[in-house]
């Protein structure tokens, strides 16, 4: 099956990536964070448009070894050229097959595709999904996940993958400076997987934000733009935001 995966990374965005590199090679964050002794799993970032660079970008500094793609590979490899160490680019059964945790950040409508295409390299590996469906855009499936909970369709839709919910109400023009204030805002999460809510905090907190647990994958719902759960709050606010929620 050929995978129609992701939009093309505009050139741009590689180019911002590329400035970037030289701020994050300068923070004592990355350095801090990569000399840690625990081991650091290997990322492969399904999508690499603003979410998936910025994310990808930021862990890689971290000290994880990342692999970005996208329907564009030289796009790919530009932007790991630009990020520097610990990255490298390939093709979407590459960078599932190559990471012990999977990023997926792409438009809802190229899940279902995907969660066939990549249903071997998915199985049993911790995704962090940080998809959100709009039907303008993504169609039939995107109102189904907003009909019956986009975490609720992303488990059955990657199916066999642990699947947590993050990333999915925050700018990404924030996603890489979170670290300059570890801890000061909340990332609300969802999902049913114990050891995958652990690996994916573990994640997330590396790279500045504070996780909060907000429920199952039923809660998925409420983790995308629109609900009172988007944009920055602190991790106390969350909790309160969420008891309201359930």
């Amino acid at each position: 099956m050929k995978i129609r995966d992701l939009p093309p990374l505009r050139r741009r965005d590689v180019l911002k990536a590329a400035g970037a590199v030289a701020v994050f090679g300068t923070l004592p964050f990355a350095g801090r964070i990569a000399a840690a002794d625990t081991p650091k799993p290997k990322i492969g970032m399904i999508g690499s448009g603003r979410v998936g660079s910025a994310l990808g970008r930021v862990w890689a500094h971290a000290g994880h070894e990342v692999m970005f793609s996208s329907r564009n590979l030289e796009a790919d490899r530009e932007l790991a050229a630009a990020v520097g160490a610990n990255a490298r680019a390939g093709t979407s059964a590459e960078a599932a097959a190559f990471g012990e945790v999977l990023v997926f950040a792409v438009p809802y409508g190229a899940l279902p595709e995907l969660g066939q295409a990549l249903a071997e390299q998915i199985r049993g590996k911790v995704v962090i999904d940080a998809c959100n469906p709009f039907p303008n855009r993504d169609g039939e499936i995107a109102n189904r996940a907003l009909e019956r909970g986009a975490g609720v369709v992303s488990a059955e839709l990657l199916a066999g993958a642990r699947v947590v919910r993050a990333f999915n109400a925050i700018n990404a023009r924030r996603m890489g400076s979170a670290h300059e204030e570890p801890g000061r805002i909340g990332m609300p999460i969802a999902g049913d997987d114990e050891e995958a809510i652990r690996i994916a905090s573990i994640l997330i907190r590396e790279i500045g934000y504070e996780p909060v647990l907000v429920g199952g994958s039923g809660m998925g719902k409420y983790l995308m733009p629109g609900t009172p759960l988007a944009g920055e709050h602190t991790a106390a606010e969350i909790r309160q935001i969420a008891a309201t929620l359930r």
